[in-house]
């Protein structure tokens, strides 16, 4: 019998995104940023890094 290769695991990226959320905040909040601001710096910058990491392990 031919072995089957084993399952791949997906890579999760969606905990970058909380923690962009979270840590632009907290930033921003100590900043001349304001909260909101960094809420949404924070947001897009982990939704970047989730992609990326998205688009590697497509490519895997």
């Amino acid at each position: 019998m031919a072995s089957s290769p084993p399952p791949r695991s997906p890579v999760a990226g969606g905990s970058l995104i909380a923690l962009g959320a979270i840590v632009g905040a907290a930033v921003g909040l100590f900043t001349v940023l304001g909260p909101t601001r960094g809420f949404l710096l924070g947001l897009s910058g982990g939704v970047a890094m989730s992609l990326a990491i998205w688009l590697l392990d497509r490519r895997r």
